[in-house]
């Protein structure tokens, strides 16, 4: 690893994919004078499926990577990444890599705020395969609400209807309602939905279409934007790390024309894009 410099940088966001498009929007949204260093791991996606010890590896090559660059916080704007490796990457990594330098998850900042959002104490969550088997979302929510219950569902196809722009088709309409129905019937008190995928906003149209009415849907987002601005307030160390230009620089392992093309799908603008390898 390379001598890491002590200048200010931007803020680095990690993906496996496209899905953390959403997070970085989200924050964007808030707070759009900061710089933004974007990668995403596109040519080994989806982890949602690989072990804990792959998707380990692979973020931690990442966010090494982000450091070289100039990061000094990184966010995992992947909910896989955040429930299989942050935790190991803060406590094993840091401090060895540089105990000054932040990674920060998008599930703890959701997580946090449900609380607010449910009535009847009976919350869901909509995720892919990894993120349901890891139980993140369980473990944390009752870190912080013993009282609420959590159930969750896998949505093994939803990921591939967003990233082939099939969002808004009329195929995606059974495997949308297929879902919710299932989760609905796991737990009929449910009252609040959490997406825990980044590409699930893609699909928000759909998902209304087969909620009840009245079930309130959160979207990672602007929570995980919220959490950052309070996280700057509260250390502002590490908010006068990060250079202030409004810039953002993509990264991607896979073909950048490739990436450009689905950034589109996320972003609604063009995108300039460069090719990494990591490893």
């Amino acid at each position: 690893m390379q001598e890491l410099s002590s200048e200010a940088g931007p803020i680095g966001i990690f993906d496996s994919g496209y899905g953390g498009l959403t997070i970085l929007h989200g924050i964007r949204q808030l707070l759009p004078q900061y710089d933004f260093l974007y990668l995403g791991d596109n040519a080994r996606a989806p982890y949602g499926p690989r072990s804990f010890d792959v998707v380990y590896e692979f973020t931690r090559q990442a966010v090494v990577r982000l450091f070289e660059m100039g990061c000094h916080l990184v966010i995992l704007g992947c909910n896989t990444a955040s429930a299989k490796a942050l935790r190991t990457i803060q406590q094993n990594d840091l401090p060895k890599l540089d105990s000054s330098r932040r990674v920060l998850g998008i599930i703890r900042p959701t997580a946090e705020v449900i609380g607010q959002l449910t009535t009847s104490r009976h919350v869901g969550v909509l995720a892919t395969e990894g993120t349901i088997k890891s139980e993140s979302y369980t473990l944390e929510i009752q870190k912080l609400y013993p009282d609420i219950v959590v159930s969750g569902v896998a949505c093994p196809f939803w990921v591939p209807l967003v990233e082939y722009n099939e969002a808004d088709s009329p195929g995606a309409d059974y495997f949308v309602k297929k879902r919710i129905d299932q989760l609905m019937l796991l737990d009929p008190n449910i009252d609040a939905i959490i997406l825990g995928c980044t590409h699930y906003p893609l699909l928000m149209p759909k998902i209304v279409k087969y909620v009840n009415p009245g079930i309130r849907i959160v979207p990672q987002g602007e929570y995980v934007a919220e959490s950052l601005k309070d996280y700057f307030l509260r250390h502002p160390e590490m908010e006068q790390k990060c250079t202030k230009n409004g810039m953002v620089h993509y990264l991607t392992t896979e073909n950048p024309d490739k990436f450009k093309e689905s950034a589109q799908i996320f972003l609604h603008e063009d995108v300039e894009v460069k090719n990494i390898i990591l490893a």
